[in-house]
């Protein structure tokens, strides 16, 4: 088994889901008391909120880049950024290292590829939905990414730094994250990405009328793939 690093604390909220996610997959491979290889190395979040409203994607990157050097030198076999947003500076932490960064994006392209879908909606922080880091990946799986308009962008990215990164779930957010899946499904959209890892935490698959893409349940799924050295298209 390889040993998985993983960078969080992007919340600590999403980081337990990962732990645990990764830990049942491997065990549901290995049976017995198996659990998984990892290594975690959990940051200060407001640091990074404070980097990233200021625009310093700069400075983020030499922040996790210095992480994933750490954790590969502890021994990781690979590098799991365990938020969506962080991995706008993925391509930077991938050349500071010489093991492989699973990206997120490229593991919820094969996803919704393998589903059949050619057109989803993408849901998550302003940066993950407008910066282009996103729709870049998953232009290469050949899909079309659908975005709520300007007012529900907002909404979405107030909701997730103001209320799920502080572990905070409100009915009345539910609704309205459900109401704009239901405006996307409108425009086109076959199935729905939750590119933040807090929001499968609020939304599931019973909640929406679209497949839905938990891109923490996608990432960890990947992880355990490479540390088992499974099929990449085998499901989980």
């Amino acid at each position: 088994m390889k040993t998985i690093g993983i960078i969080g604390g992007i919340s600590w909220l999403s980081s337990a889901e990962y732990y645990r996610i990764i830990n049942q997959l491997v065990n549901q491979q290995l049976g017995g008391v198996h659990s998984a290889r990892l290594i975690l190395y959990s940051v200060d979040y407001e640091e990074i909120k404070q980097l990233t409203f200021a625009d310093n994607w700069a400075g983020i990157a030499e922040m996790i880049g210095s992480i994933a050097q750490a954790l590969e030198a502890a021994g990781a076999h690979c590098i799991l950024l365990g938020a969506n947003t962080m991995h706008r500076i993925a391509k930077d932490v991938q050349a500071r290292i010489r093991i492989p960064l699973l990206h997120i994006a490229q593991a919820t392209g094969a996803a919704i590829r393998a589903a059949g879908l050619n057109s989803v909606a993408l849901l998550g922080t302003k940066y993950t939905m407008e910066l282009g880091f996103y729709q870049e990946v998953l232009t290469d799986f050949g899909i079309k990414v659908v975005l709520p308009d300007a007012a529900d962008r907002q909404f979405v990215h107030d909701a997730i730094y103001n209320e799920m990164g502080k572990n905070i779930f409100l009915p009345a957010t539910k609704a309205r994250l459900l109401s704009i899946i239901d405006s996307v499904g409108k425009q086109g959209a076959q199935g729905v990405i939750l590119g933040c890892t807090e929001i499968p935490l609020m939304i599931q698959q019973a909640d929406s009328p679209l497949p839905v893409f938990d891109t923490s349940f996608i990432h960890a799924a990947a992880a355990v793939r490479f540390a088992l050295s499974l099929p990449e298209d085998l499901p989980l």
